[in-house]
């Protein structure tokens, strides 16, 4: 690992850190400093799975309350992250994870995915909104999409949404596939991080086809997908080619 990534992992911990001792209890404080303080020492990762799952116990489960400032911070450290929706428990798992001993991939790679596989919904939440943080992240990226096809919506939202991390590492097929099921689960294609940035053919066509069902079952289409289709087709050409299939109404 890189010394900018080592870098950039240090001022995160000690930031997460900060945010979430700043609102817990003094015996929740006490707790979450030896628990980073075994992990950190190299304790059996036993340690760490035991911890990660009774953060709540002793963080609760209230929303973070973030500053601008905070945000900011956030943003400057790790580009596009943007946790205004975390909460404390969640703040404090992250840390966990990123307390874990990094220097060998293998290793920290299968107790993740240890920890992805006995997850519950609230803690894969954790794990896929935390994967812009995380070391490695080149090699997550199967892990990551099974966020995108899980049928759980808060899962889905968790990797999709205000999250830095596919528009840098899917590729075209799960990217699409993601825009796609996002439309289909209700949730603002605006909270996609680089959904302009990438924007393509096939998405756009992809986009047509999903209007069209819509159109069909008489079912309104979103708006959000007209910027993403006009990039690549001409709508106006589009109406007088197909008049009857995409109406004004629809465009």
């Amino acid at each position: 690992m890189s010394a900018v990534i080592d870098y950039k992992i240090t001022n995160i911990n000690e930031l997460l850190n900060h945010w979430v001792t700043q609102q817990v209890t003094q015996e929740a404080v006490i707790w979450l400093n030896e628990t980073t303080e075994k992990i950190n020492s190299g304790a059996n990762t036993r340690v760490f799975f035991s911890a990660f799952s009774r953060v709540p116990r002793y963080t609760g489960k209230h929303q973070l309350k973030l500053t601008s400032q905070d945000l900011n911070h956030a943003s400057a450290i790790r580009t596009g992250w943007f946790p205004s929706h975390w909460s404390v428990d969640q703040t404090a798992r992250t840390l966990l994870v990123l307390t874990l001993a990094q220097a060998d991939s293998e290793n920290y790679l299968s107790a993740l995915e240890q920890v992805f596989i006995t997850a519950d919904v609230r803690e894969l939440v954790t794990l896929y909104q935390a994967l812009p943080l995380l070391p490695y992240a080149e090699k997550l990226q199967k892990r990551a999409a099974e966020g995108i096809r899980s049928n759980m919506t808060a899962v889905f939202n968790a990797v999709a949404l205000c999250n830095p991390y596919p528009a840098e590492y899917f590729d075209n097929l799960v990217w699409n596939q993601m825009v796609l099921k996002a439309l289909f689960v209700g949730s603002s294609l605006q909270l996609i991080q680089g959904l302009d940035l990438r924007a393509n053919a096939e998405l756009a066509r992809m986009l047509i086809d999903y209007a069209d069902e819509r159109r069909s079952a008489n079912r309104s289409v979103s708006a959000e997908i007209w910027p993403l289709v006009e990039k690549f087709i001409d709508l106006e050409d589009l109406q007088n080619q197909m008049p009857t299939k995409f109406s004004q109404k629809y465009l």
